[in-house]
């Protein structure tokens, strides 16, 4: 069985750690529902609930097998307390970034940054590549 995964930091297309997601199923871009936002932790993003925002955060949808999942969460950290993995509301479809004019609302799994921001620059809906 394979798991539906937002990402949208690194592991998106053109991304240092896309190759982690060889041989999966990609099926478009797509995009959180409000309330959810970036910050830069350097070489890498962190997604965080953000009760206030009305963006939400861009990123790719794909099925992972159960393997693979595996792997991406020793890379992202979640027994060090790095990450947690969780579902994410997500706005769909996504068309050249455009929101449909009656988006359907469903979920993925993604990351969700556990640590201290402070100091770390908001980067808002879009870690580029």
């Amino acid at each position: 069985m394979t798991t539906t995964l937002f990402v949208y930091g690194t592991l998106k297309r053109g991304g240092l750690n896309h190759h982690h997601l060889a041989a999966q199923t990609f099926h478009g871009p797509a995009h959180t529902a409000p309330g959810f936002t970036l910050f830069s932790l350097g070489a890498y993003p962190g997604l965080v609930a953000a009760p206030t925002d009305d963006h939400g955060v861009t990123g790719e949808l794909w099925s992972v097998d159960p393997a693979c999942l595996a792997r991406l969460d020793v890379l992202e950290g979640l027994t060090e307390g790095l990450y947690r993995r969780a579902p994410i509301a997500l706005i769909h479809p996504i068309a050249r970034n455009q929101v449909a004019a009656s988006p359907a609302i469903s979920s993925a799994e993604t990351y969700f940054y556990l640590r201290d921001l402070s100091g770390r620059p908001h980067l808002g809906a879009t870690w580029p590549i």
